[in-house]
């Protein structure tokens, strides 16, 4: 469920879209987990990036804090987002999780 509405400049966007799903936030994995867990990651980016409806998907190693994976995702829908994402990280990647802290967000985008 969407915690916030946002107001966002279109131009960073395709002019037909009114608003977008956000996912951000970061995750924390053991320090020994973190390179393990981004190579894990690959594959669900590389799908992400393909899937119909993805503007932008990343997972991305902290560079101040070791034990943090950052993660930015940008959806056309919310539908896009749930047909993607199933059930979440697999058994291999959540099995490595040891907290995480990502929230959705709908953004509103504003024509110019």
């Amino acid at each position: 469920m969407p915690v916030s509405v946002l107001d966002v400049d279109a131009t960073t966007c395709s002019k037909s879209l009114t608003t977008v799903i956000v996912v951000a936030g970061h995750i924390r994995v053991a320090v020994a987990d973190r390179d393990a867990f981004l190579d894990l990651s690959r594959q669900a980016v590389e799908l992400a990036r393909e899937a119909d409806g993805c503007l932008d998907f990343a997972v991305s190693a902290d560079l101040a804090d070791p034990e943090r994976v950052n993660i930015y995702e940008r959806w056309v829908d919310n539908g896009a987002l749930q047909a993607f994402r199933g059930d979440g990280p697999g058994g291999d990647l959540g099995a490595l999780i040891i907290s995480a802290d990502v929230h959705e967000f709908d953004v509103r985008l504003r024509q110019s």
